[in-house]
């Protein structure tokens, strides 16, 4: 059977329609040179998605390597080969040699802070609470978060997360730290209560305020195009947004892929990044977690001391900006959480989130 290319249209969202305009070009059935579009019944074109490999058809792309990406972001799945296992634990030796427990290096940690100022920046998913299916259950233990108070009672503390301050808040309910939600976007100090037992929130920085009508529209739109793909959930992180797709079959991620890109085509100004089993929507401005760990280092005073060792403990993707920051600087640790090999900027790492406990 000779090869044909079948690309959804990216002219406009798919979703919200009751057909979709697709492409084939490079078929004998066409004589012209000239790409022929068809009006597919939705349901009939996800069958034929679905059905791609089969029958050697390619998806657009674009859509091609982000459902590749997405894979990548999934546990690494388990192989029968014994050679295969062989050469994963070999693997996965020379990692831990590059960058060993952190829990064993322990002792040239804290030789290397000294006489300097510990700055902790932690993590929340992935690092405080493990991963769980369901986002809005993914609570911290009692014992993390006594951990996590013991922490902040001695060195300056914060946690650097995509989640909103809100939601991480009422995760952890520590007020003595400092919160960088929405990937370090929403910037908060610790909070004191008044003596009529209110809470006084000090607000240090935003620098995407002026996106916030516009990450509110789109999470409208993500949640109502998004309903009928069962296990789809859209998250508004205040200044950023996630469509996690953790419990979604992964035969459907093509269609989400699909539905996301063309949604972002009508605003130019968000970006698409990717953590662990979830689509990242965020402002293209230049700020990640580096640029807020950098930010709260000035806030304390450490912006060019020699004498502060800021300690970063994060697992996903978006935590590698922080990392490089550290590398850059010279200055610190990061701490990578992963359970499997990763290319990586931190120095240590650790296995799950009881390690960090």
């Amino acid at each position: 059977m000779t090869n044909q290319n079948v690309i959804v249209s990216d002219r406009k969202p798919i979703l919200g329609l009751k057909t979709i305009t697709v492409s084939v070009s490079n078929s004998p059935l066409f004589s012209n040179s000239f790409p022929t579009y068809f009006n597919f019944p939705r349901r009939k074109l996800l069958k034929l998605l679905e059905a791609a490999d089969k029958n050697n058809l390619v998806v657009a792309p674009k859509i091609t390597s982000m459902i590749d990406s997405m894979r990548d972001s999934s546990p690494t799945r388990l192989r029968s080969s014994s050679y295969d296992s062989v050469s994963d634990n070999d693997d996965k030796t020379s990692w831990i040699v590059r960058f060993p427990s952190a829990l064993n290096m322990f002792d040239e940690i804290v030789n290397a802070a000294k006489g300097k100022q510990i700055v902790m920046f932690l993590d929340y998913d992935g690092t405080l609470s493990p991963i769980v299916e369901d986002p809005d259950k993914a609570f911290i233990t009692h014992e993390m978060r006594e951990v996590v108070k013991d922490v902040a009672s001695n060195f300056p503390t914060a946690i650097v997360t995509g989640r909103s301050i809100e939601k991480v808040r009422s995760f952890v309910q520590v007020n003595e730290i400092y919160y960088a939600g929405s990937h370090g976007m929403d910037i908060e100090g610790p909070t004191n209560e008044n003596s009529n037992g209110q809470s006084n929130e000090r607000v240090l920085f935003q620098p995407a305020r002026e996106f916030l009508p516009m990450i509110e529209k789109v999470v409208n739109i993500l949640e109502e195009k998004t309903k009928w793909i069962p296990g789809a959930m859209v998250e508004n992180n205040k200044f950023c947004l996630s469509v996690h797709f953790r419990r979604v079959d992964e035969k459907r991620w093509p269609a989400l892929a699909e539905v996301v890109k063309s949604v972002l085509i009508d605003y130019p100004k968000l970006k698409l990044t990717q953590g662990r089993k979830v689509l990242e929507i965020r402002p293209t401005i230049k700020w990640d977690k580096g640029q807020a760990l950098n930010f709260l280092l000035k806030s304390l005073g450490y912006e060019n001391s020699d004498d502060v060792v800021p300690v970063y403990i994060g697992d996903d993707r978006t935590d590698e900006d922080a990392f490089k920051v550290l590398r850059e600087r010279g200055q610190g640790f990061g701490i990578l959480v992963s359970k499997v090999p990763k290319d990586t900027n931190a120095s240590y790492s650790l296995q799950d989130p009881s390690q960090v406990n």
